[in-house]
């Protein structure tokens, strides 16, 4: 890529940025389709504008003393499709494309894993998490689970409880229930959660789909 030609040539105004005694700003890295959190590293001036320049983070390695351009070595690259600074200047929000689904260097998703072991949701946001407990059903199923009986009735379960749940959803709405029609929609986007895990689909692909219209 050419420097300078990148849209996010321009994102975010060095001179503006409140670094740090030793010249650096924090700087978030997440998701851009479900909002997890990867990772935080520090940027300093010049790897701001590399940042900028390529549409791919460089941070400042306080270890090595050195610019490091995340995923350079792994691949596991991280493609920006978004970049804002707050209010007071002195942090970065970096919306990325994670190329492997890895950012840390442990090998997760996220560098934000340590959690409790029996929380099997990334941090993202709400649909994905229950999308995660939804996968985490169909791999490892449990008789005493409704969303497990969902799937061993298979498309002709499943899909007469979307049909059931969209009429809920109409009639809330003719009755102008708001308690109602929030109640029926959460109900309604559960199962279709669940048709697309039946399907193996992944709700990213409907994000992507959503950010193509957007």
């Amino acid at each position: 890529m050419t420097v300078g030609s990148n849209k996010f040539a321009a994102a975010v105004p060095l001179d503006e940025i409140a670094y740090n005694e030793q010249g650096l700003v924090p700087a978030i890295v997440q998701d851009y389709l479900d909002g997890t959190v990867l990772m935080m590293a520090w940027m300093s001036r010049e790897s701001l504008a590399k940042t900028m320049q390529t549409g791919e983070t460089w941070f400042w390695s306080r270890s090595r003393q050195e610019l490091w351009h995340k995923g350079a070595t792994s691949g596991h690259l991280q493609h920006i499709h978004s970049m804002r600074y707050d209010c007071d200047s002195d942090a970065l929000l970096i919306g990325v494309e994670q190329v492997g689904d890895i950012a840390c260097h442990t090998g997760e998703r996220s560098c934000f894993h340590q959690v409790d072991q029996d929380i099997v949701s990334p941090p993202a946001d709400t649909l994905s998490q229950v999308f995660a407990v939804i996968r985490d059903r169909q791999q490892n199923p449990n008789p005493d689970s409704y969303t497990c009986k969902l799937f061993a009735g298979g498309d002709n379960k499943i899909l007469k409880k979307i049909g059931e749940e969209a009429a809920e959803v109409v009639m809330a709405c003719k009755d102008d229930e708001p308690g109602a029609i929030a109640s029926e929609v959460a109900d309604l986007f559960y199962h279709t959660l669940v048709a697309l895990a039946h399907h193996n689909v992944d709700i990213r692909d409907v994000y992507r789909q959503l950010q193509s219209r957007r």
